[in-house]
């Protein structure tokens, strides 16, 4: 809960669940350096939201064996918690903690929740980690693509954050009848609101940028799935018709990743901003961009891909350029959305694309604003999740 995602994708759900009711204890694993500099403050949090913190020690070394480790120890304060506690239902983000779900179901008959989240064991193929060519590796794809199958069978609810990945799962042989709620990545769209007209023109100044020149913006990490290449060949092209635009890049990955690929694409470095952002200054920095682009791997994995930065970008009105393939992405902008979908990012496809640029530019930024409430609103998730809950509680 120390980290970024937990702030964002994990806590905020749990505060609009603990206040509806539901008495909530948490386990979570704790990467050290982030836990001794973090701890206070999420506690705080957490307790004063009224919910049970039971942090424990994330471990990466050796590989395989300290994930063996962490299950173990998570297993033991599960079955700790629901002796303690009298627990009902165990809800299990990912598939690690399903492990523990699956057999706590069968040792305590506790209703088991599996938040599947994506296709990890997919994920880790896709993304390089898990090379098929290591014997090792390949057992271990094997033995969680089996165990994925076990989880949506014995689960008594599957969250998906696609209807992408509910509609594949749903099309397995004997796995078409599997109960599955889909709850995309959501935020908390209160704070995602453009800043004002003298503030923007005040960040630009400190970051060199002329107040009239257009901002194609980027926000996010820029490792494992996203395209960078891609991005910066459609920054090119879009130079032909907007030669003083700047790409700005909101990002804790170091610049010379970004300022690597500029020269790479003879891009001029000096039209390339890199930024740092903390939260609470993500809204500030991303209402500098007149347009911002993500382009993600369209991958089998990530059919499951459910990108926080869309809800928060559409809840300024951004318009996107994104490409097709990724999740429900393409569905969701078309759905009343304002923005460009890609179905190729070569350089001919970009042109084309680009040539639309000036009519989405145009469009009424409240059109993204009044789907990001409909798709990404916490509140929205948190009443979806409260459905699941109450379900598997026998109310309804």
């Amino acid at each position: 809960m120390t980290d970024p995602l937990g702030q964002s994708q994990v806590i905020p759900y749990l505060q609009g669940l603990s206040a509806a009711g539901n008495q909530v204890w948490l386990i979570s694993f704790e990467k050290p350096d982030r836990f001794q500099n973090g701890q206070n403050e999420i506690s705080t949090l957490l307790k004063t939201s009224g919910i049970h913190w039971i942090p424990q020690m994330y471990t990466a070394k050796p590989p395989v064996i300290s994930t063996i480790r962490d299950i173990r120890s998570m297993r033991n304060a599960a079955y700790a918690c629901i002796l303690k506690n009298g627990i009902e239902v165990l809800h299990c983000r990912s598939y690690i903690s399903a492990l523990v779900g699956q057999s706590a179901k069968k040792r305590f008959g506790t209703r088991f929740i599996f938040d599947m989240r994506g296709f990890w064991a997919d994920e880790r193929v896709d993304g390089g980690i898990w090379k098929l060519s290591n014997p090792l590796f390949r057992t271990i794809y094997k033995y969680f693509k089996k165990k994925e199958k076990q989880f949506l069978l014995e689960a008594d609810q599957t969250i998906s954050l696609t209807h992408n990945a509910a509609n594949e799962i749903h099309s397995w042989d004997g796995f078409q009848h599997i109960p599955i709620t889909v709850i995309p990545c959501c935020a908390d769209l209160s704070l995602y609101s453009r800043a004002a007209d003298n503030q923007i023109q005040k960040l630009k100044s400190e970051l060199g940028i002329h107040s009239n020149v257009f901002v194609l913006s980027y926000l996010g990490s820029l490792g494992t799935w996203y395209m960078l290449p891609e991005m910066m060949r459609l920054f090119k092209v879009l130079l032909s018709s907007k030669p003083d635009a700047v790409f700005l890049f909101i990002t804790a990955d170091r610049p010379e990743i970004v300022y690597e690929e500029a020269r790479i694409q003879q891009v001029p470095i000096e039209q390339c901003v890199v930024q740092k952002a903390k939260r609470n200054e993500v809204p500030l920095f991303a209402s500098l961009g007149d347009a911002s682009v993500f382009f993600i791997r369209p991958l089998y994995s990530k059919k499951a891909s459910s990108p926080t930065k869309m809800g928060e970008l559409m809840a300024l009105g951004m318009p996107l350029i994104c490409n097709a393939g990724v999740g429900d992405v393409e569905e969701i902008l078309l759905d009343g959305g304002n923005g460009l979908i890609l179905k190729s990012m070569d350089s001919q496809a970009c042109e084309i694309a680009l040539k639309q640029l000036d009519s989405v530019l145009k469009a009424d930024p409240e059109k993204n604003k009044i789907v990001a409430r409909k798709y990404y609103s916490l509140d929205e998730g948190v009443k979806r999740y409260l459905s699941v809950y109450q379900k598997l509680k026998g109310y309804s």
